[in-house]
């Protein structure tokens, strides 16, 4: 078994590509980071990354670790995460955290902290869902329509009130961003925007939905529900499938997200170091 590091995003690409493109749903995570950095339209960061893939002699298993956060190894099998882990902890001084399937998150934190020292804690809980079987859902009121130019600070800082741990730093740009690739929806009632939902641009015809957002005083109306469906909606009609992750301590929104047709495709789980 070979494992590589690399903090090249263009050769990671090629190397790993073929193996993650069997299920894109399912990798989507990785596979939207890397091509972001290999074509450059990835946020400028100030360190780099560091890709890892394990090769036996096929690639088998791929991690990655993106400035300011911990390694995300995805769906990655349990008996990888240990080299993995040694790879990882050659080149890295110190690390925030591991994200990705249960068992190779706790394999891997258990090693780090092996080698490294101090102790790993259970974090938070994700599911990916992939549309199964559209359902169109309503609001109270209101309706959608695409961001707009003068929107970008608003959007900017309900990313920064929704998305803290995701979204550390550059609001602004990730809000321009969005505004750039056309990829942001606002639900709006008498001219005031109540709510908003994104999307990742299309890769290997997977659409990966989010952020969505609804400030605390307009939410329990249905509205991130039926902006959802309705981005949802734009992906299938280009063809492309949907997906999305969310929070499995916020079971309301696992409830409106199934309502629209989204089925669970995996958990993964959040380990944070000390």
């Amino acid at each position: 078994m070979d494992v590589r590091v690399t903090s090249d995003p263009r050769a990671f690409e090629q190397a790993v590509f073929p193996f993650l493109q069997q299920d894109p749903v399912l990798h989507t995570i990785i596979m939207s980071n890397v091509h972001e950095r290999a074509n450059g339209t990835a946020r400028a960061e100030d360190e780099p990354s560091y890709f890892v893939s394990v090769h036996d002699p096929d690639v088998v298993g791929v991690a990655m670790r993106t400035p300011g956060r911990g390694v995300y190894l995805g769906a990655l099998s349990e008996e990888l995460a240990v080299p993995i882990a040694d790879a990882y902890t050659d080149v890295l001084p110190d690390l925030v955290g591991v994200a990705g399937d249960h068992l190779a998150a706790r394999a891997f934190a258990r090693r780090w902290c092996e080698r490294r020292g101090g102790s790993a804690t259970e974090g938070r809980g994700t599911r990916l869902h992939q549309l199964v079987e559209f359902n169109q859902v309503a609001a109270e009121a209101g309706g959608p329509r695409p961001m707009r130019p003068d929107e970008v600070e608003l959007v900017a800082g309900w990313g920064q009130d929704g998305f803290a741990e995701e979204l550390t730093s550059g609001h602004r740009e990730w809000a321009e961003q969005h505004l750039e690739h056309g990829t942001l929806w606002i639900w709006e009632i008498d001219g005031e925007p109540v709510s908003m939902a994104g999307h990742h641009l299309a890769l290997f015809g997977v659409c990966r939905v989010g952020p969505v957002y609804t400030p605390p005083e307009r939410r329990r109306h249905g509205y991130a529900g039926a902006l959802t469906a309705h981005v949802t909606a734009r992906i299938l009609a280009d063809g492309n499938q949907a997906c999305l992750y969310t929070d499995l301590g916020n079971p309301t929104s696992n409830k409106i997200y199934a309502a629209i047709g989204y089925r669970p495709v995996r958990d993964f789980v959040d380990y944070d170091f000390t």
